[in-house]
């Protein structure tokens, strides 16, 4: 079965001038040849995207698009007509997002977050700006303290709205952020607290010990880096923390408790202090 709008591993079955024919199960999906694989044979397997071409059939390429069927992307409009606009898609063709589709309308040049969807109708990947009919928390297939993939999609008073793994919205709160956000950012972050109403409370970075164990790492080499001493505590600000470690406070604190304890450092009046190992 041919995924359209996806990736898929299909056999070269006939080579003709323009390119190769792959095996589909019925009259095979063209693979041009300025797109195939130096060198290709039939009985090779290629693995390609497979879409639509402006006169309606199926063909593949090697290129790689900038998103699939299912991603959440942002897109910049290349040209607008009264049906729908055209956004850039990294291939050969463009990606069609419908007037019905679109917020507030479309101008080219303009930068739009979308998400790539398979249209019922016509069997042809669009794209839609109307990203909250694609994503819900009714039936959660996260758990906290699980790592995610997250799209920025856009600030609020708290903090900035993301969506998680595509399919659930999510929050990044105010004190948690410690870098420049943009919409369309893609980013790892993890599960922090599932409310009750099925809210999602996003963290930037890897959970629990295992990110200790990596910004421990951090901390131990810079210290050796600045003679065994670093003037940043418990009671640094925030952003010099970030500034200097690339971490948040929380974290900070965190990994200095951990270190503490395995004796690997002490804290001294205006920083801490490397215990040289013997």
């Amino acid at each position: 079965m041919i995924q359209v709008g996806q990736f898929n591993t299909l056999v070269i079955n006939r080579k003709v001038d323009f390119g190769f024919y792959l095996d589909d199960g019925a009259e095979g999906i063209l693979l041009p040849k300025r797109f195939a694989p130096k060198n290709a044979t039939i009985g090779d397997e290629v693995n390609v995207f497979i879409y639509h071409d402006s006169d309606n059939r199926l063909i593949a390429t090697t290129q790689q698009p900038k998103g699939v069927v299912g991603d959440i992307v942002l897109m910049q409009c290349v040209s607008v007509m009264p049906a729908g606009a055209f956004l850039d898609w990294g291939l050969m063709k463009d990606l069609f997002v419908a007037k019905s589709q679109q917020k507030m309308g479309m101008y080219k040049g303009g930068w739009y977050l979308v998400k790539i969807y398979l249209d019922a109708q016509t069997g042809r990947v669009a794209a839609s700006e109307k990203i909250e009919r694609y994503v819900n928390n009714e039936q959660l297939t996260v758990h906290e303290k699980q790592e995610v993939d997250i799209v920025i999609y856009r600030q609020t008073e708290i903090g900035y709205s993301c969506i998680i793994n595509n399919v659930h919205l999510g929050l990044i709160h105010n004190n948690q952020i410690f870098q420049n956000l943009e919409q369309g950012d893609k980013l790892k972050g993890f599960v922090q607290t599932i409310r009750e109403d099925n809210k999602i409370d996003i963290v930037l970075g890897k959970a629990g010990y295992k990110k200790t164990e990596d910004e421990a790492e951090k901390i131990l080499r810079l210290l050796q880096e600045n003679n065994g001493y670093l003037p940043y505590h418990d009671k640094s600000e925030p952003e010099e923390v970030y500034q200097f470690f690339g971490m948040s406070k929380k974290t900070f604190k965190m990994t200095l408790g951990a270190l503490y304890k395995q004796h690997k450092i002490n804290f001294a009046k205006e920083g801490i202090v490397l215990i040289e190992q013997q």
